[in-house]
């Protein structure tokens, strides 16, 4: 039987035509390999290699074999790399890092898709804002963050999504963006006192603000059609934000993502033209990623694929 280690050396030497190049890339000696090509002539009873020059050539025996020897070992690497992933995929872990709405629509349905196709695989969930989602995947805690941006803010923690188009490249070239889906903004008001359904018309109005980054897009909103709105209350739980409106405390300005995971029968909502925000799966580090990494990012891409355009299914 032939020894797939011999069968190693026969097709480095045949790929670089030097037994000194075979050995540097097997990191052997050069006399182990002429050892393993001699033991190799053996059990085969032929003539694989010849003296020329300097240099040895193969015999048309030596040709032939070291075709099969490559087709051979490409085989065997192949089933190696594949029963790698398999076994990773059976037994293994992985962690997200998603913000809260994201938590309460899209992500548990992705998580039920991974648990169905890879049964072994132990997610492990974390509720981050973007900004420290974004952090504790550069620093190896999580292994994806489910993060946004929204559309032509400055505002990126590091990252430069220049119009968050799929095609984006972050400006930190280790974190790689999966674009997901696109999620409009909608202006919140109370259904007990109906008024116009754009920013400008609640110039006068509280308003009540979210996290950080959704706090900066309402000041962006307002500057834009000519004023600065008068925050009266903060909270990044929507149920307490649609509460508060409802009860007539302010308006607000919330993602249709929000407004899926909960919506409260008190308010009405108008969607506003030109806001958008862009959800992206973020992962870190040269590709390709592990493949519990991978099968993760999958299904969340999956899950948040539209039936229809620019609507995710989960909605």
């Amino acid at each position: 039987m032939l020894d797939v280690l011999r069968l190693r050396v026969l097709d480095a030497v045949a790929r670089h035509g030097s037994v000194t190049a075979a050995a540097r890339e097997l990191h052997y000696s050069q006399p182990s390999v002429s050892h393993h090509l001699a033991r190799l002539e053996a059990e085969t009873g032929a003539k694989l290699v010849q003296r020329a020059g300097r240099g040895i050539r193969l015999t048309d025996a030596g040709r032939l074999l070291a075709d099969r020897a490559a087709e051979i070992i490409g085989r065997l690497d192949s089933a190696s790399a594949e029963l790698a992933a398999h076994v990773g995929l059976r037994t293994g872990r992985v962690r997200l890092a998603a913000f809260p709405s994201a938590l309460g629509t899209f992500v548990p349905a992705a998580a039920v898709r991974l648990a169905n196709e890879h049964p072994g695989l132990d997610l492990r969930l974390i509720e981050a804002e973007p900004p420290e989602a974004l952090g504790m995947l550069r620093a190896g805690q999580v292994d994806v963050a489910v993060t946004f941006h929204y559309a032509g803010s400055p505002h990126d923690d590091g990252l430069r999504y220049a119009g968050a188009t799929p095609e984006d490249k972050p400006e930190d070239k280790g974190v790689r963006l999966t674009a997901l889906f696109e999620d409009p903004s909608f202006l919140v008001t109370s259904s007990a006192t109906p008024t116009a359904g754009t920013l400008a018309s609640h110039a006068g109005s509280k308003w009540i603000a979210g996290c950080d980054r959704c706090r900066i897009h309402l000041l962006e909103l307002c500057a834009r059609v000519g004023f600065e709105p008068a925050i009266a209350f903060t909270t990044d739980d929507y149920v307490a934000v649609q509460a508060m409106v409802a009860a007539g405390l302010g308006v607000t300005v919330l993602p249709r993502l929000a407004l899926s995971a909960h919506r409260h029968a008190g308010v009405e909502v108008s969607e506003l033209a030109g806001s958008t925000r862009h959800v992206f799966a973020a992962t870190y580090g040269e590709p390709p990623d592990p493949p519990a990494t991978s099968a993760l990012v999958r299904a969340l891409a999956e899950t948040a694929k539209p039936t229809t355009p620019g609507r995710p299914r989960f909605t």
